[in-house]
């Protein structure tokens, strides 16, 4: 599943999570209000600020993750 997106850099809310839109199936099957939810409890990794409207997640730290997850 992780082999399909980048391994390094930053991804975005909408590369992590579904979109019935765009038909993407995201990394991560969860709602942006849980997604946050979880970044705000520490369960899921802080996302960092690249400006004023721009929030993304470094991929690595997704990636290391969505591997715990499966241990």
């Amino acid at each position: 599943m992780t082999n399909n997106i980048q391994q390094s850099g930053f991804l975005r809310q909408s590369q992590i999570l579904p979109n019935r839109k765009t038909g993407s199936q995201g990394l991560v099957p969860i709602s942006p209000a849980t997604l946050w939810r979880m970044v705000a409890d520490g369960r899921f990794p802080k996302p960092v600020k690249l400006s004023e409207r721009v929030t993304a997640w470094r991929a690595e730290e997704v990636h290391a993750w969505l591997q715990a997850q499966g241990k």
